[in-house]
């Protein structure tokens, strides 16, 4: 099914024509649960990887035997998804209670030391014939691949995510591993994906407003600022908020490629290739949402009598404090490695 952007609420270079000048272009992922294939772009589905090639895993020492176990995570899921889906308020079966409070335990993994091998998560493929905003990778390459180690203890405060990004010829995949390795525990539930396929839309979209000229960013607050008077004024508890360049006019929320990365949350933070100083672009940003109130206007059209609190997380994946990930790549060589900020 066709996944559709809105109209923006009004054409922002109607009102400000040197933004013209920045346009892009980002392709919206629009992940929605599913059954997708190994020959399709997907977020926690089937990778084409090749049987004779070792599997991603964190090497990187620290505890790792403690957690929820996927298999639970992924059935707790299902019990909560069919209890909605029923057509009473009752709520879960006494029967669903006590499995979903057995399910939400954690284990422990008596044999695995801090320092084994952990199999990293296969968070999403994107093949580049299906999203015109993913840049090719090095060498003629044409798949990227996302891992991810399950667990929050790594990096310089111990408390980071470790990332994994392949690119690949599909093309040179003869025989696919038939079964992906996968940790026995988990740190944390979001990050173990939903099964999603994906519906690629491609829009507009313009800088995060702190990277424009200063001239222009301080007129689009004097202009947001004269909207939400008006607005007040008006005093009708009823009426829609005025658009932000921010959250309706700019920077679409959810799974994207290409585009511009938001710094809603942090001042923005030069992206500089640590291999080249080349100035980075982005790659790829994975949402904890799909929409929320702040960002509403831009739910699909197909998707308006939804319910944000059901529907507005397909992947289950969560970044953060429901944040967002974005990775950069360097556009002189994209074999330099990849960096990312979480928003």
């Amino acid at each position: 099914m066709t996944r559709t952007t809105p109209p923006r609420p009004l054409d922002v270079e109607g009102f400000f024509p040197e933004l013209a000048a920045y346009r892009g272009t980002t392709t919206r992922l629009h992940p929605r649960p599913g059954s997708p294939a190994v020959s399709s772009s997907s977020v926690g589905g089937p990778l084409l990887w090749p049987a004779n090639e070792p599997w991603p895993v964190c090497t990187e020492p620290h505890a790792r035997g403690t957690g929820r176990r996927p298999m639970d995570i992924h059935r707790q899921r299902q019990i909560l998804a069919d209890t909605w889906n029923r057509d009473s308020d009752s709520g879960p079966t006494d029967q669903e209670r006590a499995l979903l409070v057995e399910l939400a335990q954690e284990h422990h993994v008596a044999t695995v030391a801090d320092t084994d091998p952990l199999p990293m998560i296969g968070v999403a493929q994107l093949y580049r014939r299906d999203l015109p905003d993913l840049p090719a990778g090095p060498d003629g390459c044409d798949l990227l691949q996302v891992f991810w180690c399950p667990f929050d203890r790594h990096g310089r405060t111990g408390y980071g995510m470790s990332l994994d990004l392949r690119w690949r010829r599909s093309s040179e995949v003869a025989e696919v591993l038939a079964t992906h390795p996968r940790p026995g525990v988990v740190g944390s539930d979001g990050y173990v994906p939903e099964p999603c396929v994906l519906h690629p839309e491609q829009v507009t979209t313009y800088p995060f407003a702190g990277l424009l000229p200063e001239d222009l960013c301080a007129r689009i607050d004097a202009w947001e600022e004269a909207l939400e008077e008006e607005a007040e004024k008006v005093a009708d508890d009823g009426a829609p908020e005025p658009p932000a360049y921010q959250y309706d006019l700019s920077i679409p929320p959810g799974w994207r490629v290409g585009g511009f990365a938001s710094w809603h949350l942090t001042d923005p933070s030069p992206m500089n290739c640590q291999a080249c100083a080349a100035p980075m672009d982005l790659l790829l940003t994975i949402d904890s949402r799909e929409w929320d109130g702040g960002s509403g206007s831009w739910k699909p059209l197909e998707e308006q009598d939804l319910p944000t609190h059901r529907f507005a997380t397909p992947t289950k994946v969560t970044v953060g404090r429901w944040g967002q990930l974005n990775v950069f790549a360097c556009p002189a060589n994209p074999s330099h490695p990849h960096r990312w900020s979480i928003q």
